[in-house]
């Protein structure tokens, strides 16, 4: 089949809006809730909340759209999202805000999974890499511009107008178009269980994926402000963290790919470390040299999860890949829902560069697991790997995760079966 952009158009500049509105957020909420002088732990468990939001929506969404068609049920995910972030204008505490960011964490889950739904199936074997390649540019582009935002208009509340504006716009794009409602097919479902004794490595790396993007975008904004660093200059270290994610896939990739994914998972993880102490060290230095060491950190973290899904991969039979990427992005995301929580904590009674000192614990922690199952069990051959998986460092796309992992989450946690093989 040959490509064609023109039918993937109106979901992509949908995408746009919605990401460059997630966008504007990632900094703007830290720095407002520090402004009324919310605390560290309770920025954290804000950014909990847009997590737990996510995954409940990774869970119960696919409801909707098999109710209601791709289109109307993105037209709703839009309409809640817009309408939680005109709300934020008016929310004054820290709770207000949590509840609301829940809120938008649930539409957002259901907006993407119309997205990444809507693309597997205009997608086949010999267009899928591009369809996907379009979907990452568009979806990174639109994450690193939105904070961006910030240099140009003052970070206020009214700043919330115009995210709730991006999400109302992103409704047009699939309003108008004249391309059918994808079908809505039966959903798969993998033990978590099972996925952990086929490759605890693959496991613990999308765990971990979690555990450190989760925490690092929620809160570096907190530790650039309490560093005396400006809006403007948190907003260009987020966008270029985007931008280092985008940058590193490929090379990943093609490293993992040649020498194994677990050689080049312990070398990223290991990097990832001496800089994540670094920039615990560098709190007051200038930002030139801060936003580097950031740019050094984000690149090495992003592509973990990619990392765990391709070991995992290896492990599994071919049509077993769907279900297997549900069961690692639900880790991802549980990773992520209690990570700004427990990394807020810390700061709070550490002081900003706990962050730091949180995301060095659980990169230690993972370098060291990954070496011990090194010494227990060789890499797969090079002909029996699967393909990378290029996934975002920010809040997460979840391409199978609503729409694979669907039904209750005790089934998927009680059905067992024999793994082939564990690393």
């Amino acid at each position: 089949m040959p490509f064609r952009l023109a039918p993937l158009l109106p979901v992509l500049l949908g995408l746009v809006c919605a990401q460059g509105a997630l966008g504007i957020m990632t900094p703007l909420i830290p720095l407002l809730l520090l402004r009324v002088g919310a605390s560290a732990s309770a920025i954290g468990v804000v950014a909990s909340a847009y997590y737990v939001g996510f995954l409940a929506g990774a869970l119960t969404c696919d409801r909707v759209v098999m109710r209601a068609g791709h289109i109307r049920a993105f037209a709703v995910f839009a309409a809640i999202a817009a309408d939680a972030a005109l709300l934020l204008v008016f929310a004054h505490t820290a709770w207000q805000v949590g509840l609301l960011r829940l809120g938008i964490g649930y539409a957002s889950s259901g907006m993407f999974l119309v997205v990444e739904s809507w693309l597997n199936d205009r997608a086949d074997s010999s267009t899928r890499g591009r369809v996907f390649g379009a979907y990452l540019v568009a979806s990174w582009g639109a994450s690193a511009a939105g904070p961006l935002a910030l240099n140009v208009v003052a970070a206020t509340p009214v700043m919330f107008v115009l995210v709730g504006i991006a999400f109302a716009t992103a409704v047009l794009p699939m309003a108008l178009t004249r391309q059918a409602n994808p079908e809505v097919r039966p959903q798969a479902h993998f033990a978590l269980g099972r996925l952990y004794r086929a490759s605890p490595v693959g496991v613990a790396c999308c765990l971990a994926s979690g555990l450190i993007n989760g925490a690092y975008y929620s809160l570096v904004p907190v530790f650039l402000e309490r560093a005396g660093y400006g809006a403007g200059s948190v907003a260009a270290y987020i966008s270029a963290g985007m931008v280092a994610g985008l940058l590193v896939q490929y090379p990943v990739g093609m490293l993992s790919d040649r020498f194994g994914r677990r050689p080049v998972m312990v070398g990223a993880v290991t990097a990832a470390f001496l800089f994540a102490v670094a920039l615990g060290l560098a709190a007051g230095v200038a930002f030139v040299a801060v936003a580097a060491l950031g740019f050094c950190l984000s690149g090495l973290t992003a592509p973990l999860y990619g990392l765990g899904a391709g070991q995992t991969n290896d492990r599994m039979e071919r049509g077993d890949y769907v279900a297997a990427s549900g069961g690692l992005l639900f880790i991802w995301s549980l990773g992520s829902s209690v990570s700004p929580s427990v990394a807020g904590l810390l700061m709070g009674r550490t002081g900003p560069a706990g962050l730091f000192g949180y995301l060095a614990l659980v990169l230690a922690a993972l370098g060291l697991f990954t070496g011990a199952r090194m010494l227990l069990r060789g890499e797969v051959p090079r002909d029996r790997r699967s393909a990378f998986v290029p996934a975002p460092s920010g809040p997460p796309r979840h391409a199978e995760l609503g729409a694979r992992v669907a039904g209750p989450l005790w089934r998927a946690l009680l059905h067992r079966r024999s793994p082939q093989m564990t690393d």
